[in-house]
């Protein structure tokens, strides 16, 4: 059997595919520290979280509403527009694959914080603000996004078109409720670990309240009356509970 030099190839080829094939293994490991650009097939966690290569990536400078979140349409029905933002970027991301992220830093979850573009050389951050999904998080992007919001203010697009909480008072909302709510009120034995209270209003409506909002804490369960505990979201709207306003 030849050598791969005595073929033609020469020694200095063969030692910089050697390099490339080791770094497909460590570098996605250290690209952040490194300071490199971090490619490949994205997987949607949130409307403002990506993961590429088993590394999450939070989206620099803007912030986009949380899975749980509710919002008003311009018809004032509530909608997921946390969720409508997740899907709406799986599908414009799937549209020019692979994407790309420059580092920026670390977050204190230890996240990855980055610039992110499409293949087709389309900012994430940018599309996103432009189209009323997230919002430009002045407080980290020092207004980089703040044209593009007031376009997508002025064309009412996305989240524009109604009403909503800017998520980041919509999270620390939620985190003051749940310190606060008296530890009577909290979930009690017998509810076999599930924390979904799915509570009958004086009207008759069927209402679940997940910990964190507004009313959850207040909010007492009564079998006699029909009331009972959920494990999941998806469990209470299949029982035909809707989710409390706030």
């Amino acid at each position: 059997m030849k050598l791969l030099s005595e073929r033609g190839i020469p020694l200095s080829s063969m030692r910089n595919a050697l390099l490339v094939a080791a770094c497909a293994v460590s570098c996605a490991s250290t690209s952040a520290s490194a300071g490199q650009v971090l490619t490949g097939k994205a997987s949607v966690v949130d409307g403002d979280t990506i993961e590429i290569r088993g590394e999450s990536i939070r989206f620099n400078g803007i912030d986009a509403p949380e899975s749980t979140q509710l919002c008003l349409d311009a018809k004032g029905k509530q909608y997921r527009c946390g969720s409508a933002t997740a899907k709406a970027l799986a599908a414009f991301l799937e549209k020019s694959s692979p994407t790309s992220c420059d580092f920026v830093d670390r977050d204190r979850y230890g996240r990855y914080v980055g610039n992110c573009w499409r293949a087709d050389g389309t900012s994430v951050q940018e599309w996103l603000v432009a189209h009323g999904l997230a919002l430009d998080w002045e407080r980290y992007s020092g207004g980089a996004y703040a044209k593009l919001q007031q376009k997508a203010r002025s064309q009412k697009s996305g989240m524009w078109s109604g009403t909503f909480e800017n998520p980041w008072e919509w999270r620390a909302n939620k985190q003051t409720s749940a310190v606060a709510a008296p530890i009577a009120q909290l979930p009690a034995e017998g509810n076999g670990g599930c924390l979904i209270k799915g509570n009958v209003s004086a009207k008759g409506e069927r209402i679940y309240h997940v910990p964190g909002q507004e009313h959850y804490s207040r909010t007492a369960i009564s079998e006699s009356k029909g009331e009972r505990w959920f494990c999941t979201e998806g469990e209470a709207a299949s029982a035909g509970w809707r989710p409390a306003a706030r």
